[in-house]
């Protein structure tokens, strides 16, 4: 019985380091170097900072929109679906929820920044 047990909570733990670290399917996934060079084509792209107002007040990219990721839910059609969407926030983790969120509400492009804003200069 035990061994059994042992074998379901293995399993629960790799489902769930799985769903946390695989990329999704559709989310295309680009570094601080890569961003610069999308700013050079900006005119199909929209471009969300998912960090709270008081990260954002603090240091931001000029191009990026403030929309917290406790508020996308609630935001998400300020943003259009027509266009790619480039999500950052301070470390690429919100970034990747975000961009997640936004596959499942129909987004049919959506970019992630891998290490944030802390890989920014």
């Amino acid at each position: 019985m035990g061994t059994i047990f042992n074998i379901i909570i293995l399993g629960v733990i790799v489902w769930f380091l799985y769903q946390r670290f695989v990329p999704v399917k559709g989310i295309k996934n680009i570094n601080a170097a890569e961003l610069k060079a999308e700013f050079n084509n900006k005119g199909n792209k929209q471009f969300m900072d998912v960090r709270t107002p008081n990260e954002y007040k603090g240091n931001h990219i000029k191009d990026f929109k403030n929309i917290p990721l406790s508020e996308l839910g609630k935001r998400a059609q300020e943003l259009s679906k027509d266009k790619e969407v480039i999500v950052i926030c301070q470390s690429g983790m919100r970034s990747s929820n975000a961009s997640k969120a936004l596959k499942k509400l129909g987004f049919k492009e959506v970019t992630n920044v891998k290490g944030g804003m802390s890989s920014w200069r």
